[in-house]
């Protein structure tokens, strides 16, 4: 745990509201955003259907290798894929007109239903960064991530007024058993969240288990029958779904549980380095996944991914935040929504090591790709630092304070009689100001989003205060809102039946180091 510093005195006024935004309450916010900004198309129709033929080609003619899953080339045979070995090859239109059956518009629902979530359709749904196995700490020591950052991070999602989703391996617990730690995940997710959450992709029977927590928290029939847990499943890019995968893919989709499928391409890696190709590959991978789903469970819901990302070509290092892949961001939303799918696309990325101005620079870019390409589900809003391997404290809570401002960016412009401030003008005579007029007074606590992190006072009193810089004051706000934290309740023989469950699994099996 990091070093615990002071809070800042208790002050009425303005910082108090700040204050009193960030920390939220039981049911602060909105469980999601219902965008009043529409996505941004740049491509014309016609680059369009050039980057969709050349999707057809790589499906037609190159294929896809399906490995070391038996059973996942018997659904492809029997949908009339051409098989050879391991390499299947799709007939263009085949996998459009599998996905007609996915729904385009999906509830995925919490344990509290004011925090359900819609996913698809005009909703913007906000969730923490995952996977990363080091947490980053404010003076720049990676140190490996244990259970205890992991329910901090829960801890801090839960308090967000504007985050939406509890998300999933926000980090891992390197301290627990590899073949277990999911367990400790997923009732982490359920205690200490009233959120919807995630459950694990590492292998199928880790799947399964997760889903069986849900039906212990949710109800069997209820879990046939509804979303209640997400399964975040990448592509071995280029061109390769692997076994684990796609048996995890369809043991979600069995249980009509949403699988989120996401190829992971590093330009001039895993995918050409030039961004059309990238996009082309990543649709066919993403494609291919989705349906899969369908041929499992027909109507089983299913979030259409893509993670495009540049490296350095004189180093091969991974680059996160820069403008090409935030640009083609754009365009995996236009082929997203021809396709009718609910879009899970980039989010807060950036190479930095700490919580500083490369890190905000590169996250905007990329979290601004996010809500302009139409993403409905954007994992990774929050604590993503040092190319996703750790985790920040301080720019967890400095992220959610941009997910703050982009509810209200993508809330647009309201016109009607109060915005268009008629009355105010008759207040105000040319030369005048509009500080004391009825409109301002009316207006001032919703007229503008506040931070609860920026600094906004005169020079002589931020040096009065200290002349602290974000990532202290952001290091300050997180431990005072762990302090404030209170667990939202949950049902005490709910709890005991998942504890019992996790406990006799655990038994079931030895410890394993994969």
């Amino acid at each position: 745990m990091p070093d615990v510093i002071d809070p800042a005195p208790a002050r009425g006024g303005a910082r108090a509201r700040r204050q009193a935004r960030a920390h939220g309450s039981p049911v602060s916010g909105v469980p999601w955003i219902l965008r009043g900004v529409p996505p941004y198309d740049i491509l014309s129709e016609d680059n369009l259907l050039r980057i969709e033929a050349q999707v057809d080609r790589i499906l037609a003619q190159t294929g896809i290798a399906f490995r070391d899953d038996p059973e996942t080339l018997v659904l492809w045979r029997k949908a009339g894929a051409e098989v050879s070995d391991d390499i299947v090859k799709f007939p263009p239109g085949m996998l459009r007109e599998i996905l007609s059956s996915a729904p385009r518009v999906f509830t995925q629902h919490a344990r509290n239903p004011a925090r359900s979530v819609q996913i698809g359709g005009n909703a913007v749904v906000f969730a923490p960064a995952y996977g990363s196995p080091f947490v980053m700490d404010h003076d720049g020591t990676r140190r490996y991530g244990t259970i205890a950052d992991f329910e901090n991070l829960v801890k801090l999602g839960q308090s967000s007024p504007w985050l939406h989703h509890s998300g999933g391996t926000i980090s891992e617990p390197v301290d627990l058993p590899v073949n277990k730690r999911h367990f400790d995940m997923v009732l982490a997710h359920i205690r200490y969240s009233d959120r919807a959450f995630m459950g694990s992709v590492t292998t199928e029977e880790r799947a399964e288990d997760s889903i069986e927590m849900a039906r212990i928290l949710f109800g069997a029939g209820f879990v046939d029958e509804n979303c209640v847990i997400l399964g975040n499943v990448n592509v071995n890019s280029p061109l390769l779904w692997g076994g684990d995968a796609t048996r995890v893919l369809r043991a979600y989709a069995r249980a009509n549980q949403a699988a989120v499928i996401v190829p992971f391409i590093l330009g001039g890696a895993m995918g050409p380095v030039t961004t059309a190709g990238a996009i082309a590959q990543g649709v066919a991978e993403t494609m291919a996944g989705c349906a899969l789903t369908q041929l499992e469970r027909k109507g089983a819901p299913v979030i259409f991914g893509n993670f495009l990302s540049s490296m350095s070509l004189r180093s091969g290092s991974p680059t996160f935040g820069t403008p090409e892949p935030a640009a083609g961001s754009l365009v995996v939303g236009q082929l997203a929504r021809r396709l009718g799918l609910p879009l899970r696309c980039a989010g807060n990325f950036t190479t930095s090591k700490l919580p500083d101005a490369q890190a905000m620079v590169e996250g905007t870019m990329s979290m601004l790709s996010a809500v302009q390409c139409g993403a409905n589900f954007i994992l990774h809003s929050a604590g993503f630092l040092d190319g996703l391997l750790s985790m920040s404290y301080e720019k967890f809570v400095m992220d959610a304070d941009l997910c703050g401002a982009l509810h209200s960016y993508l809330q647009g412009v309201t016109v009607d009689d109060n915005q268009l401030a008629a009355d105010a003008f008759g207040d105000v005579q040319p030369g005048g100001h509009f500080f004391a007029v009825p409109h301002t007074i009316a207006n001032y606590q919703t007229a503008f989003w506040e931070s609860a992190i920026a600094d906004n006072d005169p020079y002589e009193k931020w040096v009065e205060n200290g002349s602290h810089d974000a990532a202290f004051r952001a290091r300050r706000l997180w431990q005072q809102q762990l302090a404030d934290y209170e667990a939202p309740p949950l049902d005490t023989g709910t709890l005991a039946a998942l504890e019992d469950f996790v406990a006799r699994r655990k038994a079931s099996m030895p410890d394993a180091s994969y």
